[in-house]
């Protein structure tokens, strides 16, 4: 039975099949958790691998790489996350970057995945709660891939690394969790 968590932690530090990078659409080093995972698998290996790619890739695209030199992961998703501050209503982009690296993931036949709150930082933008607004769009990507997938088992992990966001993330997991009972 799929299942998904919120858990107060890192997303590149999980033990499941795919790391989610939430990616630039470039697909280079950024800061953040994208750093971390650039750092954690190998600067110069998976800089190369992303430049398979054809980029820039569009906002709420996921693509797949090795994850080289992380031993808690077998692959990496970059997920595009959009940037709120050029793109104020950028909500079903949002959606798409978190669906689509479960579609990702399921293509690939895997089906543990962690996540961090996609474009909950600096792509956050004006919004009033990013944190919120991210860990709601994961959540109906996750209700929406279970019921058009019902038979591909997936375990999700959203990732809230700072106790500020587990406590954001943590009102909108609740909320969610008491409306689709």
């Amino acid at each position: 039975m799929s299942r998904i968590e919120l858990i107060h932690a890192s997303c590149a530090d999980q033990t499941v099949d795919a790391v989610v990078n939430a990616a630039n659409d470039g697909l280079w080093a950024g800061g953040g958790i994208c750093g971390v995972i650039f750092r954690k698998a190998g600067m110069s290996e998976l800089t190369e691998a992303c430049r398979k790619y054809k980029t820039p890739l569009n906002d709420g695209d996921a693509v797949i790489t090795s994850a080289f030199n992380m031993s808690n992961a077998k692959t990496i998703i970059h997920a595009v996350g959009p940037n709120f501050a050029v793109t104020p209503t950028a909500f079903k982009e949002l959606f798409d970057a978190y669906y689509n690296s479960l579609k990702v993931l399921m293509e690939n036949g895997y089906h543990s995945i962690s996540f961090p709150l996609i474009s909950s930082g600096i792509f956050g933008g004006s919004l009033e709660n990013p944190v919120a607004e991210s860990t709601k769009q994961c959540l109906k990507a996750y209700q929406k891939f279970t019921a058009d997938y019902p038979d591909y088992e997936i375990d999700v992990k959203l990732c809230a690394y700072m106790a500020s966001e587990m406590q954001e993330a943590t009102k909108e997991y609740e909320t969610f969790h008491r409306d689709s009972i």
